[in-house]
């Protein structure tokens, strides 16, 4: 499915959507985005019967040494059965620092730039379902990877994830949904 644009008026629909696939091809685990914790509340509503993995920003993202997601939202969230993963961008980190420091190519930021051609929930969805591997937070089977463009979700694979480490045996098996515009 294609949304005409990005943006969280997909949310709803992206994460049926998701579900759905994920359901009818036997999968039990979910990894999303979410910042403020609105995304992540409406998968655990959705997602009934799957492993929610919830990834969000990196201590310092915004400002040094403060947290995005608040913890009050980060404990509900947990309370409720997700595992939330804080943890640095997979494909950024330190090569973003490096980059606007001494300027030159990236590797690592040439990859995402390349996964932002299919959008930047595309992009988003690939990089938390590293990051939620490297946390520990997955089992190595295939799940649905969902992400978005700024607010709300509006992409959603299926996928079969992977550690940093090894990034090139990643798999994207299926396009559930994404922007056409962005």
């Amino acid at each position: 499915m294609y949304f005409d644009q990005p943006g969280k008026s997909n949310t709803e629909e992206t994460l049926i959507r998701a579900f759905e696939q994920g359901h009818k091809l036997g999968l039990d685990e979910v990894v999303v985005a979410s910042t403020t914790g609105t995304t992540a509340y409406r998968v655990l509503e959705i997602f009934t019967g799957f492993a929610v993995t919830v990834v969000t920003y990196h201590c310092g993202f915004r400002e040094p040494f403060q947290k995005v997601m608040p913890d009050a939202i980060r404990m509900d969230l947990e309370s409720k059965g997700a595992a939330v993963v804080s943890a640095t961008h997979a494909l950024s980190g330190v090569e973003r620092s490096l980059f606007k420091m001494y300027g030159g190519h990236s590797p690592v930021l040439l990859i995402a730039d390349t996964l932002r051609l299919f959008g930047q929930g595309t992009k988003v969805a690939v990089e938390v379902s590293i990051m939620a591997a490297d946390a520990g937070a997955l089992s190595g089977n295939d799940v649905v990877a969902i992400g978005g463009s700024g607010q709300g979700a509006d992409t959603a694979l299926i996928l079969k994830p992977v550690n940093q480490s090894d990034l090139f045996d990643m798999r994207i098996r299926e396009v559930v949904c994404k922007p056409r515009a962005f």
